[in-house]
């Protein structure tokens, strides 16, 4: 019975090892509890990220452990990508935006458009009627496909009754990001310097990759399996991103 006991007792260990080490070094899985992303990512979409992505900090293990400092393995994120990343506020808490913004970099919204080191960004206006959430309110939005300077296409919804038309000139520290959501007038990103503010390189935790599992978590519980018809987005299911 003891030898039964003991066994058992390695296997788990070793099982928290492995996954512990996935979680770390390959995949992690998250959850998207707001609809500061939305069109892009949407309240109850869960994730994979990839931590492998930009190479690891601290930030890549639980309770981020002082291990190293800075990164290792380093590799520089692409301008566009949708990224998980702790806030400079608490290095704690678990953000996932676009970077908008790469080291050096001038950012600022004038008559409300983007500029991009003084040139404005390219945006086609999307010819329908375009609804996302913001808290508990459904708010028609403008929507565009935004370009950025490297080629890197998405969807980006403004307010339609009021959006921020002017920002501060927003100058990217070296070694450091710009991040914004897609959903401009309900995100608290890096324009808010005093919470989000420029993220440093060392924050960022990986690169989203895969949606794998997605429930309208404002519709129903994911434990109200009889609501399932009206909940399940069966078509965001290993979408990737």
């Amino acid at each position: 019975m003891k030898k039964v006991i003991i066994d058992n007792l390695k296997t788990l260990i070793y099982a928290l090892i492995i996954a512990v080490l996935i979680r770390s070094l390959l995949f992690q899985p998250f959850y998207i509890p707001s609809s500061s992303m939305e069109p892009t990512l949407l309240v109850g979409d869960r994730l994979f990220v990839s931590k492998y992505t930009y190479g690891y900090s601290k930030h890549s293990f639980p309770f981020s452990p002082a291990l190293f400092k800075n990164r290792i393995f380093n590799d520089e994120p692409i301008r566009g990508d949708l990224v998980v990343f702790k806030t400079p506020a608490d290095n704690r808490t678990d953000y996932i935006k676009r970077i908008i913004g790469m080291p050096g970099d001038t950012i600022q919204f004038i008559n409300g458009s983007l500029f991009i080191n003084d040139e404005e960004v390219l945006r086609e206006e999307i010819k329908k009627e375009f609804f996302v959430r913001c808290g508990g309110l459904n708010l028609k939005v403008n929507a565009f496909y935004e370009t950025l300077p490297n080629g890197k296409k998405y969807v980006a919804v403004y307010n339609s009754l009021g959006t921020l038309q002017n920002s501060d000139r927003y100058n990217v520290p070296k070694n450091h990001y710009f991040f914004l959501g897609d959903n401009r007038d309900c995100s608290k990103d890096s324009r808010f310097l005093s919470s989000v503010g420029y993220v440093k390189n060392e924050n960022l935790v990986g690169k989203a990759k895969i949606i794998f599992f997605s429930n309208d978590t404002l519709t129903s519980s994911f434990l109200k399996f009889w609501n399932w018809r009206d909940s399940l987005r069966m078509d965001r299911f290993l979408l990737k991103l």
